[in-house]
């Protein structure tokens, strides 16, 4: 008998509709971005990567008073960590130079990898989608929420940054290493282009660890699975033997930022890297629906 014929003979007081659902049930409504986002604030990895990315900052002001000033060049002539000291802005951009290759990978592939895997773990991903949340809605507030949490530790480094070099070397414009400066005006917003592009180019990162937190029930390994694939990269990137095939990867691309702090904006290496990027990304993003989408949850 279809489900229709049994609400046609039930009585006017029945909880189930003619749809098969409770009064009132509708599943865009379900697990709201509010409630989980409340959900990740509170746990303990966020609270610990929020101290980390904050206190940066501190450390090398620290120890560029302990060790001097930076002076002198790199083989391949100045760096931003030459400059390091002349501005706010200059400060600012050498946090996101010296984290952008690691560091800013990490809270990235934490958010994303243990969000799915984490509720595995505890058991209560299989009540989640009893409540009942359906799959493609579970997945999507946790990613957004996780890419939320991502793009906020990205902005929370160098906010605290500039704040902080504001105050130990003043506010000033953003000299550039290769001669010139940038007018404090223009230095802003030029360091939020770099975020942005930051943001984009570990879509990837984030995608993938998305990806293995469906596939596994072990947080630690979807995180460490990300991060171990992204070192992986930048490993290949490395091997100047597969001369034009490193265009493909997206750890070739991770510092094209570079040509955001130049005195004429360029941005054809920013828009190859983010091509790179989101294509990866979109695919991985694929994967993980369509594969949760089928999978027996049994924990």
């Amino acid at each position: 008998m279809s489900t229709t014929a049994l609400s046609d003979n039930a009585p006017d007081n029945s909880p189930v509709t003619a749809a098969g659902t409770a009064p009132g049930y509708r599943a865009r409504h379900t697990l709201p971005l509010r409630i989980e986002a409340r959900r990740q604030w509170k746990r303990r990895r966020t609270l610990a990567m929020g101290a980390v990315l904050t206190a940066l900052p501190f450390i090398l002001v620290a120890a560029f008073a302990v060790g001097g000033t930076p002076n002198g060049s790199g083989r391949n002539g100045p760096t931003l960590m030459d400059t390091a000291t002349a501005s706010g802005a200059n400060f600012a951009a050498t946090c996101l130079f010296v984290s952008a290759g690691f560091l800013l990978v990490v809270p990235v592939a934490l958010f994303c990898g243990d969000t799915v895997a984490s509720e595995a773990s505890w058991s209560s991903l299989r009540y989640l989608l009893a409540a009942p949340v359906p799959r493609a809605r579970l997945l999507w507030s946790k990613l957004v929420v996780a890419l939320g949490f991502s793009l906020a530790a990205m902005v929370v480094l160098p906010v605290v940054a500039l704040a902080v070099g504001t105050v130990a070397y003043g506010w000033g414009p953003l000299e550039l290493p290769t001669g010139g400066a940038l007018a404090a005006s223009q230095a802003v917003p030029r360091l939020a282009l770099v975020v942005a592009f930051i943001f984009v180019s570990q879509l990837v990162t984030a995608a993938l660890a998305f990806w293995l937190s469906t596939r596994t029930d072990a947080p630690l390994g979807a995180v460490g699975g990300a991060v171990g694939l992204t070192i992986v990269g930048n490993v290949l990137d490395a091997v100047t033997a597969l001369g034009s095939w490193r265009d493909f990867l997206p750890a070739h691309w991770q510092f094209a930022w570079a040509d955001a702090l130049q005195p004429q904006l360029e941005w054809g290496g920013m828009i190859k890297g983010a091509a790179v990027s989101v294509a990866y990304a979109l695919v991985l993003f694929a994967f993980a629906f369509r594969g949760f989408a089928r999978k027996d949850i049994v924990s």
